[in-house]
């Protein structure tokens, strides 16, 4: 079964004509296949996205700086 760009422009194990620059319009082709397949997230889901992120990289701070200030009391503890 095949799809219709692998139909219309060729698969990948198509060898591309003309040489070096027959491979390079295949690969500008290809990119160009492969771009037209993106999905491309709803303004609602970006921005759910963008709020997850955010909530997920403050946590993970707040998990580092506890982490550096546990370890500065240690080190000044042990040291002092």
């Amino acid at each position: 079964m095949s799809t219709s760009t692998a139909s219309t422009r060729g698969s990948a194990d198509e060898k591309p004509k003309g040489g070096f620059l027959g491979q390079i319009v295949l690969f500008i082709r290809q990119v160009i296949d492969e771009l037209r397949k993106v999905v491309r997230p709803s303004r609602d889901e970006l921005r759910s996205y963008t709020i997850a992120l955010v909530v997920f990289l403050a946590i993970l701070m707040a998990f580092v700086v506890g982490a550096d200030q546990l370890l500065v009391h240690l080190v000044d503890w042990v040291f002092a």
